[in-house]
């Protein structure tokens, strides 16, 4: 690894110490839109773990643009505030770049005190899908202002620069994007005209900032919206910004309706840094490199090969916020990984709840009192799993002396299972950190050793924690046991040769899972498809059906009205989008009533009147994905013999990651 990102970079004035850039995070810890110790005490921790420079916010301009959800510099009352989380970070190295921000057409009613939303023109916001007013002149003069005063409040609170938030769909980009903004006045109808709004904001805010602050912009490199901004589109309004005052350009992906997944564990590692380099060949201005850079190979290789100046990192500091002292320090191995499932950030900021971090339980509670140990205690985890790891791992830390035990030779649980699906190589991450900091804490690992009852007693522990798993669900269906007849963890884990026409039993996660696993299959691979592209060796049409679709017909029933019912919603969109790209058919509300030895699966459909309507069709292999049951035949006979129980992960009920890992969390700090 070359030691360009430990080196200093200095813009402005402003000198900072790596080129390590958290980019800003919603992170929903208050509703009044003010700072609190939960967000000084989030960002001071990742500025003690060496991060060169902290975007806070995003930070509301006014009400009406970010509402309830965002903390606010609007007023010069809370001035002060900002000044005290800039000297808290000032006091690690850390530079503080604030980043300001009007959602415009994607604020919510409900957000902002049942207001309508404003906006460049009417058009229905297809994330909010609230539709907005248009704003007037008036309006316009109004949030420049604005954008200039939080600018101004920002330098009087000791902040070391602003980032205007021109990226993800927000007001910015609405008045720069031909699908959003169809004014007819100075402020639309051209692309100079478009970039009029963004070009004042930018000129305004610079005029507020002072020469010796660092103006930075948010751009989206490629709205990745049908009619809307392409890379070539956003180089050139780049070239307009840099011109009126940006000094570096912090560069993204689409906006957040885009149907290109932006940081989804399907998305290759660095694959919008492309985006970046583009805006800095257009510009001359240094730029950070966003989205998928946790690896520290990865992020080495972006300043390396000169795609850009800084490397963006959002979630890899969440779940591991000493990624610049460990990686520094040689400690790789001993990162926490960002596993980008979504399920603790988007998908808890969607739901109305704290942003955390699946695989840190303790992002968003830096603030929290940590409670004083009791006495040490001999503790045994039973099962090898994401719950019996991190059980295990808490409690040690907790200074109990700890032995995990597993029945099996290797560690993970179901990992493997859900990792054997294309895109979701960061699920592999997961065992070799636990792995990695286990015997370092003190848990002493027993591999192929399962324990019954009687010799779990017979060690005499203070504290058990079972987290024995679960296993595939019996299917009730006549004629499960077939010879064209599959289990879907069998076909995860072992991969065997089934036929073309595949039907799959259940579209819940497994289901889906394998759904994709096998209409991948025939597909071509990536090198391929970069040889055959560079040689120009078929046409781009074909091509795209070579790397959509393979050799299998797959075919989903799903007896309710919803498949993917148990993934988050920030993941879901994907897996749909993706299952739909490969050819693959969902048919919901529909209960399988027998599958016959020919492959023959009877089933019954519920239309959209109401009426149930009978159907067969027939396959070449059939996979059952029918969820799956608990397993714990160990924890009765604990308790009756007065030893103490923890119960975590699926062997309390099937569920998912974050679940498991947390709740495991949680019950060792109890014992």
């Amino acid at each position: 690894m070359s030691n360009l990102i430990w080196e200093p970079l200095t813009i402005r004035g402003v000198t900072f110490k790596n080129r390590v850039y958290m980019s800003a995070l919603t992170l929903g810890y208050s509703m009044d839109r003010k700072l609190n110790e939960r967000y000084l005490s989030f960002w001071e921790r990742r500025a003690e773990g060496g991060v060169g420079a902290i975007v806070v916010g995003p930070v509301g301009i006014d009400y009406i643009g970010s509402g309830m959800l965002h903390v606010g510099l609007d007023s010069d009352e809370v001035v002060e505030d900002f000044a005290a989380l800039a000297d808290r970070l000032h006091a690690h190295g850390c530079k503080v770049i604030a980043q300001l921000f009007h959602a415009g057409r994607y604020a919510m009613g409900i957000l902002i005190g049942g207001q309508q939303p404003i906006g460049p023109s009417p058009v229905t916001s297809g994330f909010s899908k609230e539709t907005p007013r248009e704003m007037t002149l008036e309006d316009i003069e109004k949030v420049q202002a604005d954008f200039a005063a939080t600018a101004r409040r920002a330098r009087e609170a000791g902040i070391d620069g602003v980032e205007i938030l021109g990226s993800a769909g927000y007001l910015i980009s609405q008045f720069l994007s031909p699908v959003t903004n169809l004014r007819t006045d100075e402020y639309g109808g051209t692309f100079e005209a478009r970039t009029r709004f963004g070009r004042e904001v930018v000129e305004k805010v610079r005029a507020a900032a002072g020469p010796e602050m660092v103006v930075g912009m948010r751009v989206a490199g490629n709205d990745f919206v049908p009619e809307s901004n392409d890379s070539l589109a956003s180089a050139e309004a780049c070239k307009v910004f840099a011109g009126a005052g940006v000094d570096l350009f912090n560069v993204t992906g689409g906006w957040h309706e885009t149907r290109v997944p932006q940081l989804t564990m399907e998305v290759p590692p660095a694959a919008f840094t492309y985006l970046a380099r583009n805006v800095r060949d257009a510009t001359g201005v240094p730029v950070v490199a966003s989205n998928r850079l946790g690896d520290p190979a990865v992020a080495d290789a972006v300043l390396r090969d000169g795609a850009a100046d800084l490397v963006g990192m959002g979630r890899p500091l969440l779940a591991d916020p000493d990624w610049v002292l460990k990686v520094s320090g040689g400690r790789e191995d001993e990162l926490v990984p960002c596993i980008a499932c979504m399920e603790g950030c988007m998908d808890r900021l969607v739901n109305g709840q704290p942003v955390t971090c699946t695989m840190n339980p303790d992002a968003g509670s830096e603030s929290a009192p940590v409670e004083a140990p009791g006495a040490c205690r001999h503790v045994v985890v039973v099962g090898g799993g994401p719950a019996g790891l991190q059980a295990a791992l808490t409690a040690a830390r907790a200074g109990h002396r700890v032995d995990l035990y597993e029945a099996s030779l290797r560690l993970g649980g179901q990992l493997d299972l859900a990792a054997s699906v294309p895109g979701r190589s960061d699920l592999d991450r997961i065992v070799p950190y636990y792995v990695s900091v286990l015997p370092g804490a003190g848990v002493r690992i027993h591999l192929g050793e399962g324990l019954d009852a009687e010799a779990i007693i017979s060690m005499k522990p203070d504290h058990v924690i079972v987290a024995s798993g679960a296993s595939p669900g019996t299917s009730p269906i006549p004629g499960s046991d077939g010879p064209l007849v599959h289990q879907a963890w069998d076909v995860l884990s072992g991969d065997p040769p089934l036929g073309r026409r595949i039907a799959v039993l259940g579209g819940g996660a497994v289901g889906l899972d394998v759904a994709l696993f096998e209409s991948t299959k025939g597909t071509l691979d990536p090198e391929t498809l970069a040889f055959l592209m560079l040689h120009r060796a078929e046409r781009d049409e074909r091509l795209h059906e070579l790397i959509e679709k393979g050799g299998k017909e797959v075919v989903i029933l799903e007896k309710l009205t919803k498949a993917g019912r148990d993934l988050g919603r920030s993941s879901r969109w994907v897996i749909m989008v993706e299952l739909e790209k490969r050819g693959v058919k969902v048919m919901t509300g529909t209960s399988v009533t027998a599958i016959g030895d020919d492959g023959t699966v009877s089933f019954e459909r519920k239309l959209a009147d109401g009426t149930m309507k009978q159907g067969s069709m027939t396959f070449d292999s059939v996979v059952v994905a029918l969820g799956a049951a608990p397993v714990d035949v160990i924890s009765g006979k604990l308790e009756e013999a007065g030893i103490a129980v923890s119960r975590v992960g699926d062997c309390v009920k099937p569920a998912r990651i974050i679940d498991a890992i947390h709740k495991a969390h949680a019950a060792a700090l109890k014992i």
